[in-house]
């Protein structure tokens, strides 16, 4: 029987207890949302929800093809032009995820006889486009800089490190600068998703680079999506104007991928104007997950301190986890659950999300539920 093999798949998955399942959510959660990565809080403004409404009514619901052929509107430019500048960077291109962006930044610029050097705890994004890419990958421990060195010592050739900045488990941040200068001792470039950074580091959230004074290296690239701080959907690579050019000519992502919906660029253009005249709800979003953790660990939970607005709680075990998960769904609180494989080292957590617009009452209600709900 054609795809038989998939039953035995899902068996194997329902007896690990690994099944994966879509839960679709109302327009109006009664939930309290500590699951998404909405860090600003900005997926519901108005601002944000007129934007794409007016890109809609202005370009219509989609970009109607490639972004070479017909989906480059003057939004998607202006777009560009503005994360360019806001981020640090010389120049900026927008795909349609941050998935698709990734892949186009570690394939391009990894070509065969080029040396990858992946960190340990990247997201999978990265680690497909390693997969993809036809330079060799070589893995290094997660956040050591001296085996970034050791690992580029062994090649000769191009070479690239490719990292996230804010790694999602854990909330951790990685060591830029040091990152950097190991590279730059071989001549290496430096990838890094700041997927996780963008909005909630750096000066009024202009993300992990900028704050690490990387902006606008001529050596450095940065991935980041459209679909977190800025409560939009999408992705963009930024970097050296060249590098950008050769993305255009050489990303299969996004030479043969239909441009990003005129709605989700005009979104993310005004969510960015939003956090240019609001620049605290970075600060806020970074106070709210301190506040987390100080509050989760005075109560004798085992969490990560947040390099930025990921707080991860430590579970017992897998099914722990789920449990712990499912059960503060039902006492009113939505919030991750990370297990293995998801999890590179095996531990099992609840991945908090803080968000900007969180109150004090509902920090104290989210802490109280995961202690009332603790296996």
């Amino acid at each position: 029987m054609a795809f038989g093999w998939i039953d035995e798949q899902a068996r194997l998955r329902r007896r690990a207890g690994l099944v994966r399942t879509l839960r679709p959510r109302p327009a109006e959660s009664p939930l309290l949302d500590l699951a998404s990565n909405d860090y600003l809080g900005l997926a519901h403004h108005p601002a944000i929800a007129e934007g794409a409404a007016e890109a809609a009514r202005t370009w219509g619901g989609g970009s109607t093809g490639s972004r070479l052929v017909t989906g480059t509107t003057e939004l998607h430019t202006e777009l560009e032009r503005e994360l360019a500048g806001f981020c640090g960077f010389e120049a900026a291109l927008v795909f349609s995820s941050g998935y698709a962006a990734n892949l186009a930044a570690v394939t391009t610029l990894a070509p065969h006889g080029s040396l990858i050097v992946s960190d340990a705890g990247n997201h999978a994004s990265l680690i497909d486009g390693c997969r993809l890419a036809r330079g060799t990958t070589q893995v290094v421990p997660h956040s050591d800089p001296e085996a970034v060195r050791k690992a580029l010592r062994t090649h000769e050739g191009p070479a690239v490190l490719v990292s996230d900045t804010v790694f999602s488990v854990d909330g951790d941040a990685a060591p830029l600068a040091a990152y950097a200068e190991a590279c730059r001792e071989r001549g290496a470039g430096l990838v890094v998703d700041d997927a996780h950074g963008l909005g909630v580091l750096g000066d009024g959230g202009r993300g992990a680079p900028f704050a690490a004074g990387l902006a606008g290296a001529e050596d450095v690239v940065v991935t980041a999506t459209l679909s977190k701080s800025l409560g939009s959907q999408g992705g963009v690579v930024l970097g050296p104007a060249r590098v950008v050019d050769h993305l255009v000519n050489a990303a299969r992502t996004f030479i043969f991928d239909t441009g990003l919906a005129p709605a989700a660029a005009g979104a993310a253009l005004a969510a960015l104007r939003l956090l240019r005249g609001e620049p605290e709800r970075a600060a806020r979003a970074r106070a709210v997950a301190a506040e987390l953790h100080a509050r989760l660990t005075a109560a004798g939970h085992e969490a990560v301190r947040p390099d930025a607005a990921v707080v991860s709680v430590r579970a017992p075990s897998p099914e722990g986890a789920v449990r712990w998960a499912a059960d503060c769904r039902t006492a009113g609180l939505a919030v991750g659950c990370f297990r293995p494989p998801s999890v590179p080292d095996g531990i099992s957590r609840l991945r908090l999300t803080a968000r900007a617009d969180l109150s004090g009452a509902q920090i104290e209600r989210a802490v109280r539920v995961i202690g009332e709900t603790r296996p």
